[in-house]
């Protein structure tokens, strides 16, 4: 948990898919919220942080079952104004006295309209300015009987409780989830509430910048830290951080694996090492990698070995720097989050390849992350606090195995030169449409065959290659960037023309989860 002076708003996650997105909104408004599960939070939890105010997320078990998931019953003597969202407006209204119930026809699951009631509140200021608002609902059981004290502001077709509240107490209830676009009034109905509970918008990336070289400085002391550089918005912002709390104590340590995109190595270590003048070492480690990853082709086998090697070679360079006692990671929230079981249960692996896991305790050093209380867009916002060049702040994400995992099957040295190329002629294209900043995430692929094709008027036997481009804001949700066909038409002549090695494009418009955006 977090120490600073900023007004603190707690989540309290009872498993929702969409409980990031409410401190998305949150943070959107400039205020500092953190989530928890559930089972963390007792009464020594929630006197030690304090909440100026509480929300109940959603979630997928029912309040009905015997040991469903609760808050501590003391988040209602808190004095504090309380926000129950789905899961969470049935729980508060089970725990305050009311009943909920499952029954035939009283599911909703999708698009929803609410009408208001002659009641008013302030938490429904901006609303209602025609006759209804469109939500999202997503309930099985419903509220047959509300809670003492609670009014009724909002109904739909099969939740007449829709939107209840006890003002008195600053306690709100909505079926439905305000965080996610489909409920296009939502961040208003966040906005009201952080007001109603006397939030002042303190958490901007200025004051956190102050406030994180303070903790850095503090932390590492006189000590030196070694910090992984990949060239990507996470380790770079990082870098820049602790640079500016520590200056000449910091040692960037950059691993060419050799699974690089076109020129890449060159611009990272000229920008951190010529430009900003951080201590980088190049580490050229080329032959190791591929050598090792030469003739497999499981992807998770690929990971390991990356991951394996990453840290022999990180530690060996790292063994040359007197003093170092910290290592620093681009840890960011969603990772903090994504870690933790809302149930207290193991998680599933997703991203086996974020973070160099047990490359601290191996190495005796301590962890810095300072970004671990920032999602991805936060981060953009303070690296051009930091001065960092808009060119690398707005950069796409780039996966720690770099290449491998857009390579699927084996790799070998002529397809991640094929790769590169082909890659560079389609960001390129992006780039001159003016499509770049659209995007966030496209890259390029090699798929693990080769097709006949011809040429002009040859035959050839090359290798196809897929298109990918994802919209986002963080990474949490993605979809398909929907590119025009004259852009993609121009753009598989271009690489076909340009690509020794590729005869054939094709784009990629499936819809994945955050975690697996990218290829294998």
């Amino acid at each position: 948990m977090t120490q600073h002076s900023h007004d603190r708003l707690l989540i309290i996650d009872f498993g929702s898919q969409v409980t990031q997105l409410i401190a998305r909104r949150l943070r959107e408004l400039n205020v500092y919220c953190e989530i928890h599960p559930f089972n963390t939070v007792d009464d020594a939890f929630l006197e030690a942080f304090a909440p100026k105010a509480i929300i109940l997320s959603g979630g997928p078990a029912s309040v009905i079952d015997e040991n469903s998931p609760r808050p501590p019953s003391t988040v209602f003597e808190m004095d504090v104004p309380i926000l129950g969202i789905c899961y969470g407006q049935q729980v508060m209204m089970e725990m305050l006295g009311g009943k909920v119930e499952t029954g035939h026809g009283t599911k909703e699951f999708g698009r929803a309209y609410v009408k208001p009631t002659d009641a008013s509140t302030e938490l429904l200021e901006g609303w209602f300015l025609t006759d209804r608002e469109q939500v999202w609902m997503s309930h099985g059981d419903h509220v047959s009987r509300i809670a003492p004290g609670f009014e009724v502001f909002g109904t739909s077709p099969n939740a007449p409780f829709a939107i209840t509240a006890d003002t008195s107490r600053k306690f709100y209830a909505v079926q439905f989830h305000p965080e996610v676009h489909h409920t296009p009034n939502g961040l208003k109905f966040y906005e009201n509430f952080v007001r109603i509970a006397g939030f002042t918008g303190d958490w901007t990336m200025g004051a956190y910048r102050e406030e994180a070289i303070a903790k850095l400085r503090e932390q590492i002391g006189d000590s030196h830290v070694i910090c992984g550089l990949s060239g990507g918005v996470d380790s770079s912002v990082a870098a820049a951080l602790i640079h500016e709390a520590v200056g000449d104590q910091l040692t960037c340590v950059f691993v060419d694996h050799g699974l690089l995109r076109k020129n890449e190595a060159e611009e990272v270590v000229t920008m951190f090492r010529d430009n900003m003048n951080l201590k980088v070492i190049y580490a050229d480690e080329r032959e190791l990698f591929l050598g090792e990853l030469e003739g497999q082709s499981d992807p998770e086998t690929k990971r390991k070995i990356i991951g394996r090697l990453f840290i022999d070679v990180f530690q060996k360079y790292a063994n040359e720097i007197d003093g170092a006692k910290f290592l620093a990671q681009g840890t960011l929230y969603p990772d903090v989050i994504e870690s933790v079981s809302f149930s207290g249960g193991p998680s599933v692996t997703i991203k086996s390849h974020h973070n160099v896991g047990g490359l601290p305790e191996k190495m005796g050093l301590k962890l810095v992350e300072p970004l671990r209380e920032l999602f991805k867009d936060e981060v953009r916002v303070l690296g051009r606090e930091l001065g960092l060049p808009v060119s690398f702040i707005g950069r796409h994400p780039f996966p720690g195995p770099g290449l491998a995992i857009r390579c699927p099957g084996e790799i070998t040295r002529e397809k991640l030169d094929i790769l590169r190329e082909a890659d560079a002629v389609y960001i390129d294209q992006i780039r001159k449409h003016g499509l770049y900043d659209d995007i966030w995430q496209a890259f390029c692929a090699i798929l693990p065959v080769r097709t006949v094709g011809v040429m002009g008027d040859g035959r050839t036997y090359d290798f196809a290659c897929a298109l990918r481009a994802v919209t986002s804001v963080d990474g949490m949700t993605a979809d398909y960037y929907p590119f025009s066909h004259e852009f993609l038409g121009e753009t598989a002549t271009r690489i076909i023309n340009e690509v020794p090695g590729i005869n054939r494009v094709t784009y990629d418009i499936t819809s994945k989860p955050p975690g697996t955006i990218e290829w294998e």
